[in-house]
């Protein structure tokens, strides 16, 4: 009761949209006329038959308790902006994380030595880099999938901000539905409608889902085979260059500006290394990577640990655009594959700051001609280098990094 009257209050303070339930009834019926009028023949004409079509919805209701809705007859009204706290990088490699996505992989690694093998030779993609992203996006299957994906996609294509995108994945969650892949009620979503154990949203499953145990189906909920085919067929059809790491650990001299970060200002390694650029091991950089380009990334900027990439580490962020989500499945393959451990430079302790502050320097930024990459109070690369860029041109130590200093100076 608590729940409903919360969410009552929510929705009219948000959307301006007056919860009742008859408003509620009003919906649904809406929502059934939708699914016949709209989704119906859309899926008809992709092949997707009756039967299927009824299976996938027969029961289904909105989901209201999803993100993002506006009831027809609405308009979005102002939004309350959440406070976000921007986490700070060395919060993404908590030994928890990290310890646990290793043990477990180092177990699925023996226990699907001949699958991750198979999928290896077939697409390039190394077993442990698989493992690492299966653990990441579903705990290697044993997260719990929580959504039934025709409730959460039908309500998300009705109802949300983002409706166009949201009817076409519906679509093709019905296309596969028709194709058999699994039973329609086992077909579990995220809260966004990812599916699957890989979390692949219903178009990417048509491109890239595989079937990994030669049954026939691509069943990337129930087959631990297929998944690992999937994944593997994901990064292979991404770019994911055979024979490639994804980067190395290195030391970058204050000689070296961090503001050279980025994947539009890449080198060969060898070039690098002329500047003074070293891997933390001591090793030398092998000598067909020597040859080939790579880009550097400093996710903390001067605070912490910094990298020489490969291509392969922006196919990582196809999978995810987060440089820190990249960085995680990559160290964590390596700790799978080669028993590395942490990274050699710590992470140093950064300023507590506001999502919305960081927005706001951004835009500061911005005024002065930077290219930020958007005021979205994520400092990413471009938003990385181009504070090292104004700190430079003022006479400051550049970091690259956000601080409360910066803040101050850019927001004004």
């Amino acid at each position: 009761m608590i729940r409903a009257l919360v969410f009552a209050l929510l929705m009219s303070s948000v959307i301006g949209f007056p919860v009742t339930a008859q408003d509620r009834a009003a919906t649904e019926r809406q929502f059934r006329t939708w699914l016949e009028d709209t989704i119906w023949p859309a899926a008809r004409s992709r092949g997707v038959s009756r039967q299927t079509f009824e299976a996938g919805f027969t029961g289904v209701t909105l989901d209201w308790d999803l993100p993002d809705l506006v009831p027809p007859g609405t308009k979005p009204g102002p939004r309350r902006q959440a406070q976000a706290e921007f986490g700070a990088p060395s919060r993404y490699f908590a030994p928890g994380n990290v310890g646990g996505a290793t043990r477990t992989g180092r177990e699925m690694a023996q226990r699907h030595a001949t699958a991750l093998s198979r999928a290896e030779a077939r697409y390039g993609v190394p077993g442990h880099i698989i493992l690492a992203i299966w653990g990441r996006e579903s705990a290697y299957g044993r997260a719990a999938i929580p959504h039934d994906a025709f409730r959460v996609l039908g309500t998300k294509g009705f109802m949300s901000t983002r409706a166009a995108y949201f009817t076409q994945e519906l679509v093709a969650l019905l296309e596969i539905a028709e194709a058999g892949h699994a039973p329609t009620r086992a077909m579990r979503s995220s809260w966004a409608g990812a599916l699957g154990q890989p979390q692949f949203m219903p178009s990417n499953v048509l491109r890239y889902a595989a079937d990994g145990d030669g049954d026939g189906r691509a069943d990337i909920w129930r087959s631990e085979v297929d998944t690992i085919a999937s994944i593997a067929r994901y990064l292979a059809e991404h770019g994911w260059v055979s024979g490639r790491d994804w980067g190395f650990e290195v030391t970058v001299p204050a000689s070296v500006s961090c503001a050279l970060e980025g994947p539009d200002q890449g080198k060969r390694i060898s070039e690098w290394e002329a500047l003074g650029i070293t891997r933390v091991s001591g090793r030398p950089f092998p000598d067909h990577e020597r040859r080939a380009e790579a880009f550097l990334m400093m996710p903390a900027g001067r605070l912490g640990p910094a990298f020489l990439v490969t291509p392969n580490f922006y196919v990582l962020k196809d999978y995810n655009t987060s440089d820190l989500y990249a960085l995680f499945v990559s160290h964590v393959g390596d700790r799978i594959a080669y028993g590395v451990g942490d990274f050699r430079a710590p992470w140093g302790k950064v300023d507590t700051l506001l999502r919305s502050e960081i927005a706001a320097m951004q835009r500061g930024l911005e005024a002065l001609g930077h290219d930020v990459g958007g005021a979205d109070g994520l400092p990413g690369f471009k938003t990385r280098r181009s504070i090292g860029r104004w700190q430079e041109a003022n006479g400051r130590r550049p970091t690259c990094f956000p601080d409360r200093g910066l803040i101050s100076d850019l927001s004004r």
